[in-house]
């Protein structure tokens, strides 16, 4: 909306010309979504305690988590609003990604929020059952990926590119389908599973976000991805304001969430950011860059797969706890060195994802 403003005010003052850059719309995007969410930040907090919205912790968790419980939870509503409306005032709105963004983002918390409200109300830490919160995340993810497939125009947007290779692209059809639907849902839970400890999904999140809207932008521009070599999606350039929005809205929110927590995000808001992840990534034609930047979250879903299979398997676990965070806990580390170690890894797997736009 403030880009349909400044667009009519650069005809009368040059200054506002500036506002036509996408570079700069997404660092304003950024700026924007920080700014709101440490105004909005401790008046959510407020009313949230008001209300007793506490999170319940699992029995069965490590002790040190036990101090957790009553910790005000739901505050991605906040990563949410922030994302929104951030994105509606810079974004271009005449843009299907822009709007496929909001779209899957929102899906997912609504989601999230109904499994928060069950957990919340029932004084619970199970929530939605598994197989109902799986249904709606398929059903979320298989239309996102149907609209996405359907509004394809160049085989290049129906392709699996693997990176550290110049013309290794793998034609799908409508398998693309298929992939587009498991990166949203499977980028949701292991998002979810890592926000476990304070602080520890948000950072992530965060990198990965920014390389993502680097990519974006190099994706949407016709020579920059001929000179890169990398798939060319027309539009898909805008998405670097969505992925700013979610930097400046995910940095405000970790002000309020850095150890020791003084809200939780829950899954309204792990759930929609980890699908937003996921849907970027596969408009851009980087799912495999996603899972190589992204190699935490694959790491925590990874280990609740094995914990989960090996007890099946031989009766005994492969972890002290999963997800894989609780296992360093239960060793002995504590909760900082947990998270700050665990962002370490990211950075190195960020550094890593974005190397492979150049060695091809």
């Amino acid at each position: 909306m403030l880009l349909w403003l400044t667009e009519y005010l650069s005809r009368h003052v040059s200054g506002f010309g500036v506002f036509g850059y996408l570079t700069f719309r997404t660092m304003v995007s950024a700026l924007t979504a920080l700014a709101m969410s440490l105004v909005i930040g401790p008046i959510m907090i407020r009313k949230l305690s008001h209300h007793q919205i506490g999170q319940p912790v699992r029995a069965d968790g490590p002790e040190t988590h036990l101090a957790k419980s009553g910790t005000p939870t739901m505050g991605g509503a906040m990563i949410l609003v922030t994302i929104a409306v951030t994105t509606l005032l810079w974004g271009e709105l005449g843009n299907r990604y822009v709007w496929m963004a909001l779209a899957v983002t929102l899906a997912f918390g609504v989601i999230g929020w109904y499994d928060d409200y069950l957990k919340v109300s029932a004084r619970d830490s199970r929530g939605l059952p598994a197989r109902w919160k799986f249904l709606w995340q398929s059903l979320a993810g298989l239309a996102a990926a149907v609209v996405l497939y359907q509004g394809a125009t160049t085989s290049a947007e129906t392709s699996l590119f693997v990176p550290f290779f110049k013309d290794v692209a793998v034609p799908l059809g409508i398998g693309s389908v298929v992939l587009t639907w498991l990166m949203i849902v499977g980028m949701s839970n292991a998002v979810n599973l890592t926000d476990g400890l304070d602080g520890l999904a948000i950072l992530p999140t965060v990198m990965v976000s920014a390389a993502l809207g680097f990519i974006a932008y190099l994706v949407g521009h016709v020579e920059f991805a001929n000179y890169l070599q990398i798939p060319y999606v027309a539009g898909s350039g805008e998405l670097a304001i969505f992925c700013g929005a979610m930097i400046g809205a995910g940095l405000g929110f970790l002000w309020f969430n850095a150890y020791p927590a003084q809200v939780i995000m829950g899954d309204v808001g792990a759930l929609a950011l980890g699908a937003a992840l996921g849907l970027v990534a596969s408009i851009v034609r980087h799912e495999v860059v996603l899972l190589i930047m992204g190699g935490l979250f694959v790491l925590e879903i990874g280990s609740v797969v094995l914990q989960v299979a090996s007890f099946k398997a031989t009766g005994r676990r492969m972890f002290r706890m999963a997800p894989i965070h609780h296992h360093f806990e239960l060793k002995g580390w504590p909760e900082p060195r947990v998270i700050v170690r665990f962002w370490i890894i990211t950075l190195i797997l960020v550094i890593v994802g974005l190397s492979t736009l150049k060695l091809r």
